[in-house]
């Protein structure tokens, strides 16, 4: 074991490559064995000595230096990750070479000229170098960009779907389409020819795998490829001999069964044999469906050993590392596989009974229709059945059916994710007034929850006790357990306090005795539930006058003591007030006939307590002027002043009398003799006593108080408390982020949770943060602006000066500053978050070591101890906090600070400031080729320096080489400590209550979930973000919904829980042998956190990808996240996922997974991780399918002749189909599961105003948009690859974007797209509206046309003040300056178009050759309007002939020329013969204008025939362009891309312009600017404009200063 950590520890980057490690380890291990051992070596004769031994740094210089270069040098070839990824290796490819016994050839040393460190010398092309070996090129995977790696890897999935569409069309096609026809004979015979279609795609799976390994055959072992080989000559035999078989099935065939059947001659049918092969052709499939049944025989035989195993599951899946013994318990293989049952038999039923069923009557009408009427040249007359008009029908039901699958996985995840948070308790407490509903279980709650039980304490365990929820109630103060629940309560309502989440009266409002009173018999509960319960009950008794009162006073009585017998907090305060009086009056008062008399009365009192005659006896109606007196009496108390003394004695005085003569009906003569100074009741001689020698009541007191402890004065204050404050407290706190987290946190102690253990006893963990160059800490620069926020009063008031003598001050410049950034999204707001767990362990091992003695005293009082008694190693405190360290470590990842310091950063001031702050953090930096791990100085050290250097650890060279934030974790990891690991993001938060918890967390570890213990336990996460604006809501709830329901259900029970999410703990020792907590290959790990998911996801084996782990979700425990607040970082975010997913659906990681999963838990992988974005791509690929479908169908004139079929203007599978199209644009797969989650947590009343308002804020505008991101980004990264990161920057600011910003950003995503959608309804208006009518056009296409309006303009909806005059004015200038300015090196895209252009072309220099000619096919549809249009005009209406679509190509080059022409004496005569070159434009544009009059004079052209030619030409003008691009070095070698680059300029104007004029209008009219604000910004997003004037105040000043 010391050994591999010493091997991993200087690993370095080889850390992401572990079987590389264990051939490192192998070696090693064996010559440390023969040392040890002292053996000879057989070559030599000599004593075995290491190989690379007596030299400094041999280990690093030697071994992991020459793997470190081969990883730098392939990272350096892949140009950033743009060049195809077939001609590269990554870290995967690197260390997957380790998984073949060829890497012994590496040898021991190592061989130089080994395979494994040979390069090719060209990049393209693979040359053996001189010494003869060649390079290795990929492993077992190629990552190839194409759409092909969907079907791939998920190929059992879609021959499933297939094989159910071409069923359900069959029986639908037959009979009467009634699903009992499949019982007939020729019916249930045609539907066996699924078969013959599944061995088809069979085959195509089988050449697939060959096409895309072809370029890793070099390492592949003959094993590999001979299954490959046969694989593919099965499918084959098998396309064969079942089309074969079916033919010779049928008696009389037709079709292709008549030509198979002539191909091999007309014998006897023979229906047997083809039921014969059909069985042997799901022979296999049976034996895995019997495996499946029993998975723990599927595990073993992946496990097995014996050669006829492993021959037989070589068949099914080659042997690899990786992804054997994946199959869950039995249990959880039923709940799936309920859950997808129900699924795909209601998605099956919908499809057949709605979309295809009504389909076929229709299509069988329009297949028999001849329709004569063309309208364009028709290139196949020929073609019979209308077979293009049936395409177009049935093209968007089809893809529509492979998507719908998704809008059911939203319906049922949303009904089963509801159901199991219901189940786990989410939502019992979920407003306050739950909350003081269930607080008297709440100590209960914290005890059997929160600490560690006692020896002879049996937790409760089973299903009853997590459903019951029941917690034992504490009757008095006098345990350790109240003392307990007093402590933890108290440290949360005091980070609550610090946070300025409430003020200081709701922080005494919520804040329970430190110091317990003992003589209570209950507990002493905070103020807030006890506020107002005092005066009720005195205003109740004193309407109950004794014994002789009337009926209404009796029946006032009785209606008080029901009322405390309900009450049980009024009863609380009641008795806690009469408890305390009695305390204080006896500590008061020192005479000894003052004592009698004060004990008699209260004896007297205890009796009618005790006998419950209380109200009958006394007389209650001098009660309310004795409480008067009371706090009167404790004020002076608070007071504590010697001039008081005599006020004290008189109050005391006039609080006897009232008792003994209003109150006490019965007096006895020792009372008597109290009264009025024991003047009463006196015999006669009495009287003559002088004055001076008479007996004064109440002279000697203990007043005023000399040893005033904090006890006295808590309990003085509470006291006063409860007898002033007459109204109640229900809305304390009022901050409603105070009244979430307190919620929740009561809610979740009422949860399942594994028992606390003792802090000594508990695992140990570490976090850590991997930054880089965000925020530390907001300057004071940027803190200008004014405020109004309730934590901002909160903290002027914690500070104690007012906002105007903040400045100048630097102590509280500082708190300013740190108030401002624990609201951003920054480093300290996350440093301060993590370093709650090591306060919360320090409290936690105060009340598992203290005494009873010190546990009374409370951790309070051992907080406030000197420092010479925390040097003390035995004292509690010291103890407590040694025991932290060992439990907690924290490192954040500072991947810059060495340059930082440096070069006198401010970010780097700012980390030592944090670490002089938080001095229990550590910091990792770069510099040079060092890991360093530096702390703070302790204070008591005299330095100049403020951090100090713990270890530094050599590398062999820079740290990032492949994906920056992996990277970063992986050079740090090595500073952590612990058995757990938690990985937390730079924009994350922490909190204390939360922090308790986590012991408890840890604990999961321990326990088995299903075949095996966790190895990631999964947290949810609280999006602090939603509050800054309305965007920031609805990404809020989108991410909250996906972080709880979402993830809830994939851990159980899809077991399916790939994406850990930063809070996520990781088991630590189990991650470090099995290549890290992420993955770090440049691009392809783009997502690396939904990779290290995918890393443990699977499989009970040795490895570390797939490799043996278990996911798990607890929501018990969250952890705070900040989210993007603007709609462009939004966008940038939404990018970055979706690029990653497709990096991801590229990746051999899916493929394993796809192929490794049995069939429904693949369905699950499927759907949770790219089946998501896929189905995003296929929706808006079904709104142009069915635009080019009505397309096609209008201009050639077939929808005229089809009128009179219901399919073309009335089809209800199509609307159907449309429909759930459109339910996936306006975000139905977000929004259901997203309500279903808000009305479990917070009720469904809310949920419903929240979808409401969501709605009146336009959520279904943002969704829309959504979808259009998602899909452009995912989409091209399939076809050309090219994802890459985008920072989105982790502010709360919300500036206005400046048009060129939103223009560069959403051209080509949104724009484009938009204007082509516009450009089809426009066409499909003017030519199909004369035959079906404009209200079947507005019902079909309503939808799409919501989506152009949303693609176009809501980027400018959603831009702050993006409809005010002066912006918008400043937005055009700086628009025409960066369309106009010239690119060139060093010229970036923000400032010149050329440099955009150029930079949005980049992925298609780096695409692949299949990727460029699908490029060049889809870029090709833009031809089809310059087709169809130029038959529609008044000039060549009457003719059809393809010559009219030759002369259009003619125009179009006429006019290519005549720009070019210009373009060229542009630059050859604007400055000699400038006054020529102007009459040639004259001549030019004079011709034109000519041309154009006499065409519309002679011709009789009208204005919608120059519509339709600009309708014609503009679009395939810009398809031009798209293939020029594609073509490039093409284009360069002809000459034209001067030609092409000016076009596109052209292109690009008219796309600004068209978009920017209805902005403009819209900015010039009145009230438009402050109608959008109304609309789009409610009243939470006014505080967020309040702070982001504060935190982009600077921001704002200096782009003034540039304008």
């Amino acid at each position: 074991m010391g050994l591999y950590l010493l091997i991993w520890g200087e690993a370095a980057n080889l850390r992401f490559m572990p079987e590389c490690l264990c051939y490192i380890y192998h070696h090693m291990a064996f010559e440390l064995y023969s040392m040890l051992a002292g053996s000879v070596s057989p070559i030599t004769g000599e004593r075995i000595k290491p190989t690379y031994g007596g030299e400094e740094e041999a280990y690093l210089s030697k071994v992991v230096t020459p793997i470190y270069n081969v990883i730098a040098k392939e990272g350096r070839r892949s140009k950033g990750g743009k060049l195809k990824r077939s001609q590269w290796r990554n870290y995967d490819d690197l260390n997957e070479y380790f998984w073949s016994v060829d890497c012994f050839r590496l040898g021991w040393p190592m061989r130089a000229d080994a395979d494994f460190f040979c390069l090719p010398i060209d990049q393209y092309e693979e040359i053996i170098p001189a010494t003869g070996d060649r390079w290795i090129g990929k492993v077992n995977f190629v990552e190839i960009c194409t759409f092909w790696h969907i079907f791939r890897s998920f190929d059992r999935m879609w021959i499933f779907l297939i094989l159910c569409v071409q069923a359900m069309i069959i029986i639908a096609w037959n009979g009467l389409g009634k699903l009992s026809s499949i019982f007939k004979g020729d019916v249930f015979k045609k539907v066996l020819s699924v078969f013959m279609t599944a061995a088809v795609l069979k085959l195509a799976q089988a050449l697939l795998d060959i096409t895309m390994s072809w370029k890793a055959r070099h390492c592949m072992s003959l094993l590999v490829k001979l299954r490959y080989i046969l694989k593919a000559v099965s499918a084959a035999a098998w396309a064969i001999v079942l089309p074969v078989a079916y033919a010779y099935s049928w008696k009389n065939p037709s079709g292709f069964a008549q030509t198979i059947r002539s191909w091999f001659g007309n014998r006897s049918s023979s229906p047997s044999f083809f039921i014969v092969a059909i069985l042997m052709y799901l022979s296999p499939n049976m034996l895995s469906a019997l495996l499946f049944l029993f998975p723990f025989i599927r595990r073993y035989l992946e496990r097995s050993h014996y050669k006829v195993v492993m021959l037989i599951m070589w068949w099914s899946q080659p042997r690899l590392y990786v992804g054997r013994g994946m199959r869950e318990s039995t249990f959880s293989l039923f709940k799936y596989t309920t859950f997808w049952v129900l699924l795909i038999v209601a998605k099956l039923a919908f499809s057949y009974y709605v979309q295809i069923r009504p389909l076929v009557g229709p299509t069988k009408d329009t297949m028999r229709l001849h329709i004569t009427t063309c309208q364009w040249y028709e290139f196949f007359p020929h073609a019979n059945k209308n077979i293009g008009v049936v395409i177009t029908l049935w093209a968007p039901i089809v893809l529509v059916y492979f998507m719908d699958a998704q809008i059911w996985y939203a319906i049922f995840s949303a009904i089963f994710g509801g159901l199991y948070g219901a189940f786990r308790r989410l939502g019992e407490i979920r407003t306050l007034g739950m909350l003081r509903s269930r607080f008297q279980s709440l100590p209960g709650a914290f005890n059997a929850r929160l600490i560690p039980p006692e020896k002879n304490e049996q937790p409760n365990k089973g299903l009853e006790a997590a459903l019951s929820g029941k917690f034992h109630e504490f009757p008095s103060n006098e345990g350790k357990e109240a003392a307990r629940f007093g402590q933890l309560w108290n440290q949360i309502i005091t980070s609550f306090r610090d946070e300025d989440l409430i003020n200081d009266r709701e922080k005494n409002l919520l804040l329970v005795p430190y110091w317990a009173d003992r003589n209570l018999d209950h507990i002493q509960w905070p103020p807030f539930l006890l506020a107002g319960k005092l005066p009720v009950a005195v205003d109740m008794a004193k309407d109950s006058h004794g014994r002789d009162r009337e009926l209404k006073n009796r029946l006032q009585a009785d209606e008080l003591k029901n009322r405390l017998q309900a009450d049980h907090y009024m009863f609380c305060a009641v008795r806690e007030c009469y408890e305390s009086c009695k305390t204080i009056i006896n500590f008061l008062v020192l005479g000894e006939r003052e004592r009698v008399v004060v004990n008699e009365i209260f004896s007297k009192i205890d009796h009618h307590i005790q006998e419950d005659d209380l109200l009958q006896e006394l007389n209650m109606s001098a009660l309310p002027l004795l409480c008067e007196n009371f706090v009167e009496l404790i004020e002076y108390l608070r007071e504590n002043k010697q001039k008081d003394k005599d006020q004290v004695a008189i109050v005391l005085l006039s609080m006897l009398e009232y008792v003994t003569t209003d109150i006490l009906e019965d007096p006895n003569p020792s009372l008597l003799d109290s009264s009025h100074v024991g003047s009463y009741g006196m015999h006669e001689g009495m009287r003559l006593t002088p004055l001076d020698q008479q007996y004064r009541f109440f002279e000697k007191l203990n007043f005023p108080i000399t040893e005033e402890t904090e006890a006295w004065k808590e309990r003085i204050g509470r006291l006063h408390f409860l007898l002033t404050v007459k109204e109640t407290a229900m809305d304390v706190p009022s901050n409603l982020e105070a009244r979430r987290r307190i919620s929740f946190f009561s809610n979740s102690l009422f949860m399942d949770m594994p028992t606390a253990p003792k802090v000594r006893n508990m695992l140990s963990f570490s976090v850590l943060t991997p930054y880089y160059t965000e925020d530390v800490l907001f300057s004071m620069n940027l803190l200008e602006k004014p405020n109004e926020d309730d934590e901002w009063n909160n903290f002027l008031e914690r500070v104690g000066y007012s906002e105007e003598k903040l400045k100048g001050n630097p102590e509280l410049e500082e708190q300013l500053r740190l108030w401002a950034s624990y609201r951003g999204q920054t480093l300290t707001k996350t440093v301060r978050g993590m370093m709650y767990y090591r306060q919360a362990l320090e409290l936690q091992a105060f009340l598992d070591m203290a005494k009873d003695e010190e546990l009374m005293r409370g951790y309070k009082a051992a907080e406030s101890n000197t420092e010479e008694q925390l040097r003390n190693e035995r004292s509690l405190a010291a103890q407590c906090q040694a025991v932290a360290d060992m439990k907690f470590t924290y490192v954040v990842s500072c991947q810059q600070y060495g340059i930082q310091k440096r070069d006198g950063d401010a970010h780097a001031q700012d980390i030592v400031r944090l670490m002089t702050t938080e001095d229990k953090s550590k910091r990792t930096l770069d510099k040079v080729y060092y890991s360093t791990l530096v702390k703070a100085l302790p204070k008591s050290v005299d330095s100049s320096e403020v951090d100090q250097v713990i270890y530094r650890i050599k590398l062999p060279g820079p740290a990032i080489l492949g994906e920056g934030k992996p990277e970063n974790q992986n050079h740090a990891i090595i500073f952590t400590r612990g058995e757990g690991l938690q990985t937390i993001d730079m924009n994350q938060d922490n909190y204390l209550e939360e922090a308790f918890k986590m012991r408890n967390l840890l604990q999961e570890f321990l326990k088995k979930h299903g075949v095996r213990n966790p190895t990631i336990l999964g947290l949810r996460e609280h999006i602090f973000t939603g509050s800054v604006s309305s965007l920031a809501w609805f990404m809020s709830n989108q991410e909250t919904s996906f972080v709880t329901i979402g993830q809830r259900l994939l851990a159980n029970p899809l077991k399916v829980r790939f994406h850990y999410g930063h809070p996520d703990v990781f088991d630590r020792l189990f991650h470090l042998t099995r290549g890290g907590v992420s993955k770090a290959s440049k691009m392809i790990n783009l997502s690396e956190d939904i990779f290290a998911g995918i890393v443990i996801a699977s499989g009970l084996c040795i490895n570390s990808t797939l490799r043996g782990g278990n996911v798990t979700h607890h929501e018990y425990i969250q952890v705070g996240k900040g989210r993007d607040v603007g709609l462009n970082q939004i966008t940038l975010f939404e990018a970055k996922i979706a690029s990653g997913n497709g990096e991801q659906t590229l990746s051999r990681d899916i493929y394993r997974l796809g192929h490794r999963f049995d069939f429904f838990r693949m369905l699950s992988c499927y759907f949770t991780t790219v089946g998501f974005y896929f189905s995003t791509l296929i929706t808006v690929f079904t709104v142009f399918v069915f635009l080019y479908g009505r397309l096609y169908l209008v201009l050639s004139g077939l929808e005229e002749g089809l009128i009179t079929q219901p399919a073309i203007w009335d089809s209800k599978p199509l609307q159907v189909a449309l429909a759930s199209q459109c339910f996936v644009q306006i975000g139905f797969l977000m929004v259901l599961p997203m309500m279903v989650e808000i009305g479990l947590e917070r009720g469904f009343r809310n949920a419903l105003s929240d979808f409401l308002l969501m709605q009146l804020q336009l959520a279904p505008v943002f969704f829309t948009f959504s979808l259009g991101t998602k899909a452009h980004y995912f989409g091209r990264t399939l076809l050309h690859g090219g994802a890459r990161y985008r920072a989105t920057g982790r502010r709360f600011v919300v500036f206005h974007a400046k048009f060129a910003d939103n223009y560069r950003l959403y051209s080509r995503s949104h724009f484009v797209k938009g204007i082509e959608f516009m450009i089809l309804l426009i066409v499909y208006e003017i030519f199909g509206q004369s035959y079906g009518g404009s209200v079947p056009y507005i019902l079909i296409t309503v939808s799409i046309w919501f989506m152009v309006g949303t693609w176009l303009f809501a980027p400018f909806l959603f831009n702050p003040s993006g409809f005010e005059w002066e912006k918008i004015s400043n937005d055009w200038t700086d628009w025409n300056k960066w369309i106009n300015n010239r690119g060139g090196i060093g010229v970036i895209p923000e400032n010149s178009w050329e440099s955009w252009w150029e930079n949005e072309q980049e992925h298609l220099r780096y695409s692949g050759l299949w990727g460029i000619i699908v490029e060049i096919l889809l870029s090709s549809r833009f031809f089809i309007y310059q087709y169809g249009l130029v038959y529609h005009t008044s000039l060549t209406r009457k003719t059809k002939s393809v010559l009219v679509y030759g002369i259009s190509w003619l125009v179009i080059f006429v006019i290519l020329f005549v720009m070019k022409v210009v373009s060229i004496g542009r630059q050859r005569f604007s400055t000699t013969y400038q006054l020529v070159f102007r009459f040639i434009k004259g001549l030019i544009f004079l011709t034109f204008v000519t041309g154009l009059i006499l065409l519309i004079a002679l011709r009789h052209v009208t204005f919608k025939d120059i519509i339709v030619c600009i309708l014609a030409l503009l679009p395939t003008g810009w398809g031009l362009l798209l293939i020029a691009q594609a073509l490039r070095p093409l284009v360069h070698w002809a000459g034209l891309w001067g030609s092409t680059q000016k076009l596109a300029r052209g292109y690009e104007i008219m796309m600004g312009s068209l978009l920017f004029a209805p902005v403009a209008f819209l900015a010039w009219l009145p009230l438009v600017s402050e109608l959008q604000t109304r609309m789009l910004f409610n009243q939470a997003f006014s505080r967020g404009l309040q702070i982001s004037r504060i935190l982009g105040g600077q921001k704002d000043r200096s782009s003034n200063k540039k304008e």
